[in-house]
């Protein structure tokens, strides 16, 4: 062991906790709480407040760490928190206490804790960014997309507050291990990124053993490009230790309820409230303008490759190639009317009594009719996966670019790659994000959607 490096922060993470410890504990003195034993109550508070934080993981944010996920884990905190601090009441008997002075007390502190994290996370960004403080030098060892799209990365997310030194690449003649830790050492190199395809499990032990003793941070570069998104999940049988290819958040039953409930509430509303004066007023439209049904149905395959008939405002003429060929620019078949109500998404509104029915979610991958999926099922490797869950009326591909025409295979692989990493990474909030820009996008008006 040559060298040993430490980090100032470290102390980051003790500091939020103390902060918020501090928060917690002096509120309650600017409320009428009726607390018999303040003592009693602070350790209490103390105590369940840091339990929390270690099983919800609180304190655990990254530099590269996403905004949505820490508005996920603060709310998660909030909700046990609330529950354990009105447990108080009865677990110590003190039916004196005020509810409506606690709630306050409750709301105060937590409030300020909420606006103190994204403070000092935007903060940090900022001093990364700007200043170029709190950085963390690394090297990336290997060559191909994997490792040029991380170097992309470092160099253009300032913020994250990594300093990219050098890449090594394993298929140059001149490429040894030992002028990597003599780089390393030198240059003061906190973090080694390196892609496990391109190295021998000789090289990676002895790779693992180096930063082990020199005390460096030593992270991998999967060699993932023919599997997408794929989340390891790692358990134990016994003493044995499993990999899991890919963990599907929507087979846990209590999300798997949560999001059942967000699609009934919600495909309710834009039923009661949208759809019972629009379907009127559509209606008429698309009857004066041609011949045929106000709405149009097509067989599409669902959840475990179940077909299913989706329903939509019919934007076409009616025609015997509606199930085989999908619109594309310019259609000869789409009308008047249809080209707008395409163009708007509002075609597919009434795909919300297809939630209702349980066939859909709102948010979800979307569905394609039967012949298109049986074509994609042999062509498109990991295709499948998407009926891992619901489809939906509206999805993460959609909202990145991926949605109406395939004019090459490369639009399909796009699209199951963010379908499989909706799968993999689903949350509510995550679902919230996908709706209110795929509303932004209707209301602008998206190039594809003809």
């Amino acid at each position: 062991m040559k060298y040993k490096h430490g980090r100032y922060s470290n102390l980051i993470k003790p500091l939020f906790g103390i902060t918020d410890l501090v928060i917690l504990n002096s509120m309650y003195f600017f409320f009428e709480i009726n607390i018999e034993n303040p003592y009693q109550f602070g350790i209490y508070t103390s105590l369940m407040w840091m339990l929390i934080s270690l099983l919800n993981r609180f304190y655990e944010i990254q530099r590269h760490t996403r905004i949505i996920q820490i508005i996920s884990v603060l709310l998660k905190q909030i909700v046990f928190f609330t529950v354990i601090l009105y447990a108080y009441i009865g677990f110590f008997k003190q039916p004196n206490i005020s509810r409506l002075a606690l709630g306050n007390y409750l709301i105060s502190a937590l409030g300020l804790i909420a606006v103190f994290k994204f403070l000092v996370f935007f903060l940090l960004k900022r001093y990364r960014r700007i200043l170029s403080g709190n950085i963390r030098n690394v090297i990336v060892i290997g060559d191909n997309e994997k490792t040029r799209q991380l170097i992309k990365t470092f160099n253009t997310r300032l913020d994250f507050g990594y300093k990219f030194q050098s890449q090594f690449k394993v298929k140059n003649d001149d490429f040894s291990l030992d002028k990597c830790f003599n780089y390393i050492i030198e240059k003061d190199i906190d973090e080694i990124y390196f892609s496990i395809a391109e190295l021998s499990n000789k090289q990676i032990n002895r790779l693992v053993d180096f930063a082990d003793n020199n005390l460096r941070e030593l992270k991998f570069i999967p060699d993932n490009k023919d599997i997408f998104s794929k989340k390891l999940k790692y358990e134990y049988y016994d003493y044995i230790p499993i990999l899991s290819i890919r963990t599907i958040p929507l087979q846990d039953s209590v999300f798997k309820f949560i999001k059942r409930l967000f699609d009934i509430l919600f495909s309710s509303c834009i039923i009661v409230f949208v759809l019972s004066w629009l379907t009127p007023i559509l209606a008429i439209i698309i009857k004066l303008e041609s011949k045929g049904p106000v709405f149009f149905k097509q067989s599409r395959n669902g959840f475990n490759y179940k077909e299913f008939d989706c329903y939509k405002f019919r934007s076409m003429t009616p025609n015997k190639n509606a199930n085989l060929h999908q619109a594309t620019k310019g259609d000869m078949r789409i009308t008047k009317v249809g080209a707008f109500i395409r163009k708007t998404s509002i075609d597919e509104l009434p795909q919300f009594f297809n939630v209702l029915f349980g066939d859909m979610s709102v948010v979800g991958p979307r569905p394609h009719m039967v012949s298109h999926t049986n074509l994609y099922a042999r062509r498109i490797d990991k295709f499948m996966v998407r009926h891992f869950v619901k489809p939906g009326i509206t999805g993460l591909a959609q909202i990145s670019g991926f949605r109406g025409e395939i004019e090459e295979d490369k639009d399909i692989i796009n699209r199951v790659k963010y379908d499989i990493f909706y799968i993999e990474n689903w949350s509510i909030l995550l679902d919230l994000k996908i709706i209110i820009q795929t509303v932004a996008n209707a209301v602008r008006g998206e190039e594809k959607a003809y």
